[in-house]
């Protein structure tokens, strides 16, 4: 590699590489992800044959570049088998670098079939776990149609820390059909007697596409639901869980690198049905790219030109935009500086939109460095809106 060519790698955003799992027992009528329930035998070795061949596709658009962080998300990736993740990991070590230091997580659903699996997948490399228990009460469990138990969830904790592997993360929701603030405390003190090094702890929302959308049920009012947020965010801190991003809570050092690349508007590589990526190219353009996302369509076509469900730059004039609707989820403050290195602009593109949130109390500013306030973060929307492109004014809601 030339030494001008070397000066450009180490000029890039970080990279991290994202693998997509999409089944699932059965589909949770929340969840908006790409996910499908298993109907049939899990296609295991023919998928991870789909994955190499996507991951073969895409080594042209990341030459030169290692990866920093990996993440195995669906879907339910504890229902692969720990020799089909150790299968991912050793092929696609053998085609691009990992970091010495890689963080490597891996979704886990608390079934006692796949969390007996925990030990196996340390030994494939992991080293990092994100374990969606969502609540420990089993009203609300069944409610959103969650197939594991409250024994489940805590089983599941405490066989990770038998594991060796005790990186890991609860994924837990509040405002949930029939919740109340104590039960949503509850949660949290449930979480935090498993010692897990970090805690997910974020709002459901009726996403579009979803049964939840479709046939909602009845949640907790504005109100209760800000009870809930403010109770157990100070239940957390309290006990040593900084909050770094809007849902995100972490020990000392146990804060997630593989999101932080995401909001602090990094590279990533996904493969898997569905999967996305941004990558930053030779010239300094963004680019976006993903894959088709049926699975069935991806067994057939991954790594072929059929298998990519769309791709295009993102546009000049998007990119201050894209760069705050990520950036400005996290606590801690960033630099003129990094958003140019970030999005290839000055920050001139963006100052008067940020001044003017300054002027609303949506953010704060000292010698270069810019921040969301508290009042920014509760009114996230409103903030990040101020900053698409040709936007009208616009303020935070009233409260």
């Amino acid at each position: 590699m030339s030494a001008t060519r070397a000066e450009h790698m180490n000029d890039l955003p970080p990279l991290s590489l994202y693998v997509h799992l999409p089944w699932c027992v059965r589909k949770c009528p929340y969840c908006d992800f790409n996910s499908h329930a298993l109907k049939a035998t899990l296609p295991e070795r023919e998928y991870v044959d789909a994955l190499l061949r996507d991951l073969d596709s895409d080594l042209p658009r990341v030459a030169g570049r290692r990866i920093e962080t990996v993440f195995f998300g669906g879907g339910t990736p504890s229902l692969f088998s720990a020799d089909a993740i150790l299968r991912v990991l050793h092929e696609a070590r053998q085609r691009i670098p990992f970091a010495p230091d890689v963080e490597i997580t891996l979704e886990a659903n608390p079934g006692t079939v796949e969390s007996g699996r925990f030990a196996e997948y340390r030994a494939a490399g992991v080293t990092r776990l994100s374990i969606g228990v969502q609540s420990f009460n089993p009203q609300h469990l069944q409610a959103l149609g969650r197939i594991h138990s409250a024994g489940e969830a805590v089983r599941a904790a405490e066989s990770a820390h038998a594991a060796g592997l005790h990186n890991f993360n609860l994924d837990l929701m509040y405002g949930l059909p029939g919740q109340t603030p104590e039960q949503a405390i509850a949660d949290v003190q449930s979480a935090i007697n498993l010692a897990p090094a970090h805690v997910s702890h974020y709002q459901l929302t009726l996403e579009p596409n979803t049964l939840f959308h479709a046939q909602p049920p009845a949640l907790p009012d504005e109100d209760t639901v800000w009870q809930m947020q403010q109770a157990c965010q100070q239940l957390l801190a309290d006990c040593g869980y900084q909050q770094y991003e809007i849902s995100a809570y972490a020990r000392p050092g146990r804060r997630c690198r593989h999101n932080l690349n995401y909001w602090r508007f990094g590279d990533y590589l996904g493969i898997g049905a569905g999967a996305h990526s941004k990558l930053t190219d030779a010239g300094g353009s963004r680019q976006r790219f993903w894959k088709i996302k049926h699975p069935a369509a991806y067994l057939r076509d991954a790594g072929s030109a059929a298998g990519i469900g769309g791709a295009g730059p993102i546009a000049s004039d998007e990119l201050g935009f894209e760069f705050m609707l990520n950036r400005l989820r996290l606590t801690e403050s960033f630099t003129e500086a990094e958003f140019q290195s970030a999005t290839g602009q000055p920050f001139d593109r963006v100052r008067a939109a940020a001044a003017q949130a300054v002027e609303s109390g949506l953010m704060e500013a000292r010698n270069n460095e810019w921040w969301a306030t508290v009042r920014g973060h509760t009114y996230l929307n409103d903030l990040q809106r101020q900053f698409l492109p040709e936007a009208p004014d616009v303020g935070p809601a009233d409260g």
